[in-house]
C-alpha cells in the first residue's frame, strides 16, 4: 500500500510505543528452518518463537471489494503464507480446483481450505429432516473440492441459532452430525473444525463444552476464533487452553474491552449499527496471552486473521475519507503492522 497511508495507521494507532517488545526475538528466526505442516507449501517461519505457526488471512475483509485472483496477489505481498476464503469466492472454480491451485502454486500460498455453505450444502446441523442432506453436501465437497487442494482441516459454522438458545437434544444432533461428516473427512486426510460464533448453535461457554463432551476427537476438530469465544463471555486463552490438542486452526480477531466476560452475547441488530468486531488491538482480546498460549504449548498450525470488512463507524474508517478500496488496505495493514511490531511477527515490512 502507499507509504503515506501505512505512516498514517502508524501514527494513528500508536504502534511504536510496543516496538521494544521485538528485543531479543528477531535473531531467533535467522536459524528456524522452513515450516511445511499439515500439508501446506513449503513456507520459511515467520514467529521467531514457534516456527510452526502459519499465517493467513481469511475473505471475509475484501471479499465485497475485491475477487480471488486480487487477494493472492495481495496476501503474498504481505507476506502471509495461505487464504481461507469463503465459498462464493471460489464457486467459479468449483469445477475444476486445479486451475485455482495453480495459482496457490504459482504465489507461493497454501489454500488453508473454503469456509463451508457453498451452492446447494446445507448448513443445518440440527433439524432432523435436514440433517442427511448436510452430511451428504458436506463429504461431497470435501472430496470434490478440499482433497484435491490437499486440505487437512474444514473450519465449518453450524447454522442460525435456535430461539432460546440450543437444547440439549439439539446439541446432540449438532454432535452427532458433526462425528458423521468428520469420521468420513478424516479418511481423507480432512479435519472437521466447528467454528463456535455468535448468533449460531455454539455460542456460550456451556454450549461449546457440552458439543466438545459429545464429539469424537478421531473425528472432529475446533476453530477457536479469539473474537467469537471472547463475544460469548468466553476467555479465550483458557478455552483454548483447556481443548488444545483439538484446535485445528486460530481465527484471530479482536473486539472492544466491553465484551470481556458478557453475561449475555451482543446482538446481530447491534452488530448492524456498529460492528462489534474490532482491528487487533481493540482491548476484547488478549492478544498477546493468545500468542504465549500458541508459543508456550508449541502449536503447530494456522492462525488466520479474520475479520469483517471496513464500514462507516468503524474503527479509522472515517479518518480516511470512507473509500472502501483504501480502507481495506489501511485495516490489513494495522493488522500486519500489530503482529510485526507487538508480536514480532516476522512479516515484510508492508508495501
Amino acid at each position: 500500500m502507499a507509504r503515506s497511508a501505512t505512516e498514517h495507521g502508524l501514527e494513528r494507532r500508536e504502534f511504536m510505543s510496543y516496538a521494544l517488545a521485538l528485543g531479543g526475538m528477531t535473531a531467533a528466526a535467522s536459524i528456524l528452518g522452513p515450516s511445511n505442516v499439515w500439508g501446506a507449501v513449503s513456507h520459511r517461519p515467520l514467529d521467531p518463537v514457534n516456527p510452526d505457526i502459519l499465517f493467513g488471512s481469511t475473505s471475509s475483509l475484501w471479499a465485497g471489494q475485491h475477487d480471488l485472483e486480487w487477494a493472492i496477489k495481495r496476501i503474498a505481498a504481505l507476506g502471509l503464507q495461505g487464504i481461507e476464503p469463503y465459498a462464493p469466492q471460489i464457486e467459479k472454480y468449483r469445477g475444476n480446483p486445479s486451475v485455482l491451485k495453480k495459482m496457490f502454486d504459482e504465489a507461493g500460498l497454501t489454500m488453508i481450505d473454503v469456509a463451508n455453505g457453498a451452492k446447494g450444502q446445507s448448513t443445518n446441523f440440527i433439524d432432523p429432516a435436514e440433517i442427511p442432506k448436510t452430511i451428504a453436501s458436506h463429504v461431497a465437497f470435501a472430496k470434490e473440492f478440499l482433497q484435491p487442494f490437499g486440505c487437512t482441516l474444514w473450519k465449518c459454522n453450524m447454522g442460525a441459532r435456535p430461539a432460546g438458545g440450543p437444547s440439549d437434544d439439539q446439541l446432540k444432533r449438532l454432535a452427532d452430525t458433526l462425528n458423521e461428516i468428520g469420521r468420513q473427512t478424516i479418511a481423507m486426510g480432512i479435519r472437521v473444525a466447528p467454528h463456535p460464533h455468535i448468533w449460531g448453535p455454539m455460542e456460550r461457554e456451556s454450549e461449546v463444552r457440552r458439543v466438545m463432551e459429545l464429539t469424537d476427537p478421531k473425528y472432529v476438530w475446533l476453530t477457536t476464533d479469539t473474537g467469537h469465544l471472547t463475544l460469548g463471555g468466553m476467555d479465550a486463552v483458557k478455552i483454548m487452553g483447556d481443548y488444545f490438542p483439538r484446535i485445528a486452526e486460530v481465527h484471530l480477531k479482536d473486539t472492544y474491552a466491553k465484551y470481556r466476560g458478557n453475561t449475555s452475547t451482543p446482538t446481530a441488530e447491534q452488530h448492524k449499527v456498529a460492528s462489534v468486531y474490532h482491528n487487533l488491538g481493540g482491548g476484547g482480546v488478549d492478544v498477546p496471552g493468545v500468542f504465549k498460549l500458541l508459543r508456550d504449548r508449541k502449536y503447530k498450525g494456522w492462525v488466520i486473521f479474520d475479520m469483517d470488512g471496513p464500514r462507516a463507524g468503524d474503527d479509522g474508517f472515517d479518518s480516511i475519507g470512507g473509500n472502501l478500496d483504501v480502507a481495506v488496505d489501511d485495516y490489513l495493514a494495522h493488522n500486519v503492522n500489530y503482529m510485526r511490531i507487538v508480536l514480532g511477527i516476522k512479516l515484510p515490512p508492508l508495501i
